[in-house]
């Protein structure tokens, strides 16, 4: 069983308290670290918002919202009760001055508290509510505040938000939050690299193929369809989830866990980034947009049905980068990501390079190479593939056998949820899984540059169906390099 460590009482003051994000993630992921005695009783959990609701409805909101999010085996009517206690509520608007009085006098009750404050906003509105609380002296040494993606839409943008932010609150108080980076098996991916021998000396060109990140969801847009068309799979999705795997995984090991140590490597790694042109855009780049189909044996619409209107916003991306560092030197990055996929799934696969010689018959196997995929989601863990014999009298025969750590079934525990490690971390004031103002920017940089290629080189995303792979052109990208993605259906 896994040490709870409590952290330090707090404030934490939600902005966009009745939100979608607020409902499905912030709300459950605070109930169960109170549920595991993480947080102190002495905490409050403080919405935020214009709607004027009593403390009282937002409590009956908030219980409804973790009937509905919380499996029923997680909850009791004790843990739930207690954990409502600790919830209060203030009509604040964000942009304007209504309320910040009342919010002033609430936090004044218990100054010395850790006070987070979490952005679960538009973007629009980080600028005028860090503002708000500078004017009203709600910002001291103990304040944090979070933003959540999208930071920016561009890198004018995203420079836009960071200077607001910059203007009332000092880098080391600002979490730019990454929900991917709270996953178990991507700081596994860190002990793995660097805790473990055997992998950091194979962790080089001479040893591995190429290495592919995949990103799919099985969900169209849905309700996120006005946002969604401004954005695209390239924002949405790779612009900071996707880098930021590769990130991790083709970074140099940090001289430390420290924060600034960690971010240091990763920056590396964006800079190094080979910029993708309007010469080899066609190349090395493909945009979908996917039509009707079926998901899960059910038909669904296309995007332009469940949008409503024309677009030529992709929804899938695949994409093949180089990072230009001796380490990476001539190995290919394969990134893709998609909605209306075969599959929910968010994995990592290091494909490493075939043996240049066997001593087996090539009756013996078909002479496949080693494979490390690290699973994200679902059932997050980590697969090593190994060639073995075949049990049994009929001689040497070989086949692919995988060495698989299911985190769940190793360790019988339930593994707290991503967010639910990042609330604690921000609390502590612990910003190593969370991205800098540089990052954010690199990253951005780098993402323009793609914008910028595929506007010089204008089509429209190529079309496949849901619940596919996407169009037949990501395919090719791989397979003309003798290649193919990994696709294993669970």
């Amino acid at each position: 069983m896994a040490t709870i460590i409590p952290v330090a009482s707090f404030d934490c003051v939600v902005f966009g308290a009745t939100g979608d994000l607020t409902t499905r993630k912030l709300l459950p992921a605070l109930y169960y670290r109170f549920k595991d005695g993480q947080i102190p009783g002495t905490s409050r959990i403080i919405g935020a918002s214009r709607s004027e609701l009593s403390a009282e409805a937002f409590r009956e909101r908030a219980r409804d919202a973790l009937k509905r999010f919380v499996p029923a085996d997680d909850l009791s009517e004790e843990s739930l009760t207690a954990f409502l206690d600790h919830l209060d509520y203030v009509a604040v608007d964000g942009a304007g001055e209504d309320g910040w009085t009342d919010l002033a006098q609430k936090l004044a009750e218990r100054p010395d508290q850790v006070r987070p404050y979490y952005l679960a906003t538009s973007p629009d509105l980080y600028g005028s509510i860090c503002r708000n609380l500078s004017k009203h002296g709600l910002i001291g040494e103990k304040s944090r505040v979070v933003l959540e993606k999208p930071i920016g839409k561009d890198l004018k943008s995203a420079k836009a938000i960071n200077d607001a932010v910059g203007e009332v609150f000092p880098e080391e108080q600002i979490f730019r939050i990454d929900h991917y980076l709270g996953k178990e098996t991507v700081q596994n991916l860190l002990a793995l690299r660097f805790a473990n021998t055997i992998f950091d000396r194979l962790w080089t060109a001479d040893v591995i193929d190429h290495v592919q990140i995949t990103v799919a969801e099985t969900v169209g847009v849905e309700s996120r369809a006005g946002y969604y068309d401004t954005s695209g799979a390239l924002r949405d999705m790779l612009q900071n989830h996707i880098l930021q795997l590769l990130c991790l995984t083709a970074m140099e090991s940090p001289l430390n866990l420290d924060a600034n140590s960690v971010r240091d490597e990763k920056l590396k790694v964006l800079r190094a980034l080979k910029p993708i042109t309007a010469q080899d855009v066609q190349a090395v780049t493909v945009r979908g947009q996917y039509g009707a189909g079926a998901v899960d044996g059910k038909p669904v619409e296309g995007y332009l049905k469940d949008l409503g209107t024309p677009s030529r916003t992709e929804t899938f991306v695949a994409l093949k980068v180089e990072v230009q560092s001796w380490r990476w030197a001539g190995v290919p990055f394969y990134l893709r990501t998609g909605k209306r996929m075969p599959q929910k799934l968010s994995e990592i696969v290091v494909q490493f390079r075939a043996s240049p010689f066997s001593i087996f018959p090539s009756e013996a196997f078909g002479r496949e190479p080693n494979r490390l995929v690290i699973r994200l989601q679902p059932q997050e863990g980590m697969k090593l593939e190994v060639m073995t014999k075949d049990p049994g009298p009929g001689g040497m025969r070989l086949r692919p056998t995988n060495l698989d750590i299911s985190f769940e079934e190793t360790f019988k525990q339930r593994y707290p949820d991503a967010y639910e490690r990042l609330l604690m971390d921000v609390v502590r004031g612990n910003a190593t899984l969370f991205m800098r103002r540089d990052e954010v920017e690199a990253a951005w940089a780098w993402a323009d540059s793609l914008i910028k290629a595929w506007s010089d080189r204008p089509e429209p995303p190529r079309p496949y169906a849901a619940g596919s792979w996407g169009p037949t052109a990501s395919i090719a990208l791989i397979e003309r390099d003798g290649r193919t993605w990994h696709e294993e259906i669970r």
